[in-house]
């Protein structure tokens, strides 16, 4: 079975205003249609596909999904997707909207965006959110890495920040977004000194020289079994990503080094991640 652990639910153009939808096309170098349809995603997917959708709350660059369309999304799918809640911490009434999106609308995880929202999450002040997510469960899919958005401070994307929080809250369950790219060394130093932290592979394969690379530290390091898939839909798709992993593993790779374990990258597109993020 694959599990994307990195779906997005943009179904409306209330759920997407400006700096993000304007600058959006820096993403892939065009324009990408952030609108999410149930069919083109699943048409997408390998039958059996299990995902978590996430929507986003970051005001500063103009992103906000409500958690009960995130709930209504899953309802209507609840054989393939598990749903998160978002938290923007900058905004007054966030404690209140991360009890009722766990406790009301029966959402699964977190997701937060400290670089989009401008906030530091390793500041002490949030332990209160990191507390509520370790005691009930509910991990975490923070993005890490770089951003199309001029208006998101870089400084807050960079994956050690997390470091802090690992520590204070080693039960607390995270996955750092898309490797923290063009972060990924420090990203691999994260997930290998916390047992709980967490990296996907969402939105690299094309990129696929930073994808090798990426892959290729993963596995000097040792850590590929900390790497879960994703896809970042609806910035690319699942079998786009499957198709991207496999390509990046047939490369021959430099003279001298071994190449990529091909046995590892089939394990990391079927990687058991809803046991691994305790969500079966």
């Amino acid at each position: 079975m694959i599990v994307d652990v990195h779906a997005h639910l943009f179904g409306c153009a209330d759920h997407v205003g400006d700096p993000f939808r304007s600058e959006a096309a820096r993403a892939r170098g065009g324009e990408v249609d952030l609108t999410v349809r149930w069919e083109q995603y699943a048409a997408s997917c390998p039958p059996g596909t299990r995902t978590i959708v996430v929507g986003g709350k970051a005001r500063r660059s103009g992103l906000w999904v409500d958690d009960a369309d995130v709930a209504r999304y899953v309802a209507a799918h609840r054989e393939a997707l598990i749903g998160y809640l978002a938290v923007d911490p900058t905004q007054p009434g966030w404690q209140d909207e991360l009890r009722r999106g766990h406790q009301e609308l029966g959402l699964r995880g977190v997701k937060l965006m400290p670089m989009y929202a401008g906030f530091d999450p390793a500041d002490p002040a949030y332990d209160d959110l990191y507390s509520y997510a370790e005691r009930h469960g509910l991990p975490l899919l923070v993005h890490t890495g770089t951003t199309f958005v001029s208006a998101a401070p870089l400084k807050y994307a960079l994956p050690v920040h997390l470091d802090e929080v690992a520590i204070r809250h080693p039960e607390l369950r995270m996955v750092l977004a898309h490797l923290g790219h063009p972060y990924e060394g420090e990203c691999i130093a994260m997930i290998r000194k916390h047992r709980h932290v967490y990296a996907d592979v969402s939105a690299l394969h094309y990129r696929p020289f930073q994808l090798w690379h990426s892959l290729r530290l993963a596995q000097d390091y040792g850590v590929w079994s900390k790497l879960l898939f994703g896809s970042d839909h609806p910035f690319t798709t699942v079998n786009d990503s499957i198709d991207g992993l496999r390509a990046i593993g047939a490369v021959p790779g430099i003279p001298g080094l071994p190449p990529l374990a091909a046995d590892e990258i089939e394990k990391l597109i079927h990687r058991p991640s809803l046991d691994l993020l305790g969500l079966s």
